[in-house]
């Protein structure tokens, strides 16, 4: 395997999908808003042309999590993955074979940084495509939508992801239902609109020889996102009310998104809930059995405590689970058997381990005995080398 290829398993991996999860979310919730409320925004529009594209922090978060994301396609291109065949794949040019049939369309637009493309221009056109362009990058939800399936299995996590989705969903219907009335209040003959009856009734009304009047972006969003939770949960007050036939039409699309949406979510919240406690309720089902048996037979005092005391140790012990049923009692079989498999294993290496002991105690003396013989050859080769003292003389 390549040294610069990224195993999908890996530390590094996990780390860096959550911190790109983290920048999604933060995408998911600041892309709507900005291109709703701040590009349009005089205060905003003015800022932005006197000291230029750096001078608002969210330019700069935006431009770094756009350079997150190019980071994030080069590294899947390195990073291996898991075919068909069930087999991790860590070929470099089937990896990027593989990203580009993939995400990486999806991936490469949303993380172009189209308001930095075409900043600069300071038509209300120009303003309004870069607020499109800019929810290309909700396109990513798609791919993190898909990372936390794996999660479905745990209730809790469900119903927090359940309530965040629908915050989410009212989060992104504010900023329409803000679009809507911004864009067709200096149209309107009759100043009928939301937004000028939210500035009526805050006592802050619109002067359309001051483009900085009227109600603040704050209050704005925060009545634009009472709306649209008042319209999903079908809990309507009244007091911010749709007027012009585009209001109206939007809050239709409202309220049927909201009866799906209350359906499924709060459908599967019930389910959930439910899910929690029915081990709860399958313990106090079982203890009203027992109770009634008691008192069917009428058993004394002294029994009936112990037979109480039996079932609630019981069902701590077993969780409710019958573990005479035969799949409990196979899989049972199935570990004593495994248990004695891997004892039989480990006194069948004892022996095997002694003996290798024994054939290191041997290999002492026969070392020994080797040294002794070389020994004497040098001591033969000594004596054919050099002559007796008697022949030397002659």
């Amino acid at each position: 395997m390549d040294r610069l290829t990224i195993l999908h398993y890996s530390p590094f991996k996990a780390v860096w999908d959550w911190l790109i999860l983290l920048l999604v979310i933060y995408t998911a919730i600041l892309t709507p808003y900005a291109a709703a409320f701040l590009l349009n925004d005089r205060e905003e529009q003015k800022r932005g042309a006197e000291c230029g594209y750096s001078c608002s922090p969210l330019n700069v978060v935006d431009l770094a999590v756009d350079i997150m994301f190019i980071v994030d396609i080069l590294i899947n291109f390195r990073t291996t993955y898991v075919n068909a065949n069930e087999e991790v794949v860590s070929h470099p040019a089937r990896i990027a074979v593989h990203y580009f049939k993939g995400w990486f369309l999806i991936d490469m637009v949303a993380a172009i940084p189209f308001d930095l493309l075409i900043f600069g221009s300071g038509s209300d056109e120009t303003t309004t495509l870069i607020g499109l362009l800019k929810t290309a990058r909700l396109l990513r939800l798609v791919r993190v939508a898909r990372k936390l399936d794996r999660y479905s299995e745990y209730g809790a996590a469900v119903l927090m992801l359940l309530m965040c989705i629908f915050a989410l969903i009212a989060h992104w219907l504010a900023c329409i239902w803000y679009a809507i009335g911004n864009v067709e209040k200096p149209y309107l003959e009759h100043k009928i609109g939301w937004l000028d009856n939210l500035g009526v009734s805050i006592g802050k009304r619109y002067n359309y020889s001051d483009p900085s009047s009227g109600p603040s972006i704050k209050d704005k969003y925060v009545t634009a996102l009472y709306f649209t939770f008042s319209s999903l949960t079908s809990v309507g007050f009244g007091n911010v009310s749709p007027n012009t036939n585009s209001e109206k039409i939007f809050s239709i699309c409202v309220m049927l998104i909201g009866s799906l949406m209350y359906a499924s979510i709060f459908g599967n919240v019930s389910a959930i809930i439910q899910r929690l406690y029915s081990g709860t309720a399958r313990y106090h089902a079982q203890m009203l059995r027992v109770k009634e048996f008691i008192r069917f037979h009428q058993i004394p005092n002294p029994l009936r405590q112990r037979l109480e005391e039996y079932f609630q140790h019981s069902w701590t012990y077993t969780n409710g689970i019958d573990m005479n049923t035969h799949g409990f009692t196979s899989l049972q079989h199935g570990f004593t058997s495994l248990q004695h498999g891997f004892t039989s294993l480990q006194h069948g290496f004892r022996p095997l381990q002694h003996g290798f002991t024994s054939l290191q105690h041997g290999f002492g003396p026969l070392q020994h005995g080797f040294r002794a013989l070389q020994h004497g050859f040098t001591s033969l080769q000594h004596g054919f080398t050099s002559p007796p003292h008697g022949f030397t003389s002659l």
